[in-house]
């Protein structure tokens, strides 16, 4: 049984009985129809069929996509009426300045990495702008994300100062971890980012505790306006771990409000989702667990963000967590260490062919939002928002050598406190027969 995406009903799915097929387009059709462009705030979802363009993909027929029912009636007015628009053009312009700046950041990242700038794994995020933007342009301040390695555009989506994510890429003390985290342990306290996580599944339980946190302060220490949401962003090979199913099963338990968003690139490293899981369609085990679960077309920024209304709604309201599953896809390898030789050509060529920025930007071209100079005025200003972070992170100090042990331990030196109450450290005596702190 699926859920519909509404607070007080349980809807039986409709009848799907289409076969897929490789030559579809990657539209999500609804059984009387098909919109190309799909997003509402205000309407309940229901149930369609959606097809999928993987060619190696054996789903079965019944997958799901949410749509709004406020389509359905658009389609019946004038092409030319306002009432059409699924956006305005300020919604637009935010939605595509996010998404370019997430680019043309990642795009920076791989020049730098391989000029020598950055150390370690770095995982960028180049195709999967839309389910970011989509989600996370949607939070308060107050609201937390949590992440995965894949984390840079989560932060700066989140309101993280480019300078800083740059500056913690290239372990600088101007980092938004103090040059300690590094690509995939992007963090900021004060946007509310709970950090990016090197090991799949443990961003989940940490989600989890934050959205318990805000439901304690809202029931039990009776802070009123406390409605604050948690997302948590993890891949499609995390969805065999443990920590999903316990978490999805405290989350419903408890009703948090949380949403659990399932970036399915389709590929774990270097295999395929389905081969890695006995159903490949994850948005089943929200259902399972008593939470709707929702699938939706990740290359759409207009999709995700109208699953996203309705899940940060329900979820403000109290009214428990959802599962969210964007199909996307990456097109840069693993990581920057990944030679990407074991995808098929032709299948990094379809979906390059479905890049969500050029998606929506032919939206609004479409639709008279906005003209090519205002486009190209964003283009310009991003370009030169990711080279001065670059020079601010170049030109930042690296971190000194007795930061090192910093935050290892409870006191805020990191070096221990001896039975005299000194710190360790300022004995002389402490890094006798060790390297020089």
């Amino acid at each position: 049984m699926a859920m519909s995406f509404s607070a007080t009903k349980v809807l039986q799915p409709l009848p799907l009985n289409s076969t897929r097929s490789a030559e579809k387009p990657l539209l999500c059709q609804s059984l009387k129809g098909s919109s190309s462009f799909l997003g509402s705030s205000s309407h309940k979802l229901s149930l369609k069929k959606t097809f999928y363009p993987h060619q190696s993909q054996r789903r079965s027929n019944n997958a799901v996509v949410a749509v709004s029912d406020v389509v359905k009636e658009k389609k019946s007015k004038s092409k030319s009426s306002s009432s059409n628009l699924l956006i305005t053009k300020e919604e637009g312009l935010v939605l595509y300045e996010d998404m370019v700046l997430g680019r043309a950041f990642e795009d920076m990242c791989a020049q730098m990495y391989y000029r020598g700038k950055m150390f370690g794994f770095v995982h960028l995020y180049n195709g999967q702008e839309a389910v970011s933007t989509g989600f996370i342009k949607l939070l308060k301040k107050e609201d937390s994300v949590v992440s995965t390695y894949r984390d840079h555009v989560h932060a700066l989506s989140k309101g993280v100062p480019a300078r800083q994510v740059m500056s913690e890429l290239f372990g600088k003390t101007t980092g938004c971890c103090r040059g300690q985290g590094g690509s995939m342990h992007m963090f900021s306290k004060e946007h509310n980012v709970l950090g990016g996580f090197a090991f799949i599944g443990e961003g989940i339980p940490v989600a989890t505790g934050a959205a318990f946190t805000s439901k304690y302060r809202r029931e039990v220490l009776k802070e009123a306006d406390c409605d604050h949401v948690t997302l948590a962003f993890f891949g499609d090979g995390t969805c065999n771990n443990g920590q999903f199913y316990e978490c999805l099963n405290m989350a419903a338990l408890w009703k948090l409000p949380i949403i659990f968003v399932v970036e399915n690139n389709l590929w774990a490293i270097g295999m395929s989702h389905l081969r890695s899981t006995s159903d490949p369609e994850i948005w089943k085990k929200g259902p399972a667990f008593g939470m709707p679960g929702v699938h939706v077309d990740g290359m759409d920024v207009l999709k995700v963000r109208e699953v996203a209304m309705e899940a940060v709604g329900r979820a403000r309201r109290g009214e428990g967590p959802t599962l969210v599953e964007c199909e996307t896809y990456r097109f840069r390898g693993h990581s920057l260490a990944d030679p990407d030789e074991l995808r098929d050509p032709a299948e990094k060529n379809h979906y390059a062919t479905r890049d969500p920025i050029t998606a929506l930007k032919k939206y609004m071209f479409e639709n008279n939002l906005v003209n090519e100079a205002e486009l190209k005025a964003i283009d310009k200003k991003i370009d030169e928002l990711v080279e001065e972070s670059v020079e601010f992170a170049d030109a930042s100090p690296v971190p000194a050598r007795n930061q090192l042990l910093e935050n290892v331990f409870a006191d805020p030196r990191g070096f221990g406190i001896g039975p005299d109450g000194r710190y360790r450290c300022e004995d002389p005596k402490f890094t006798e027969g060790t390297a020089q702190v």
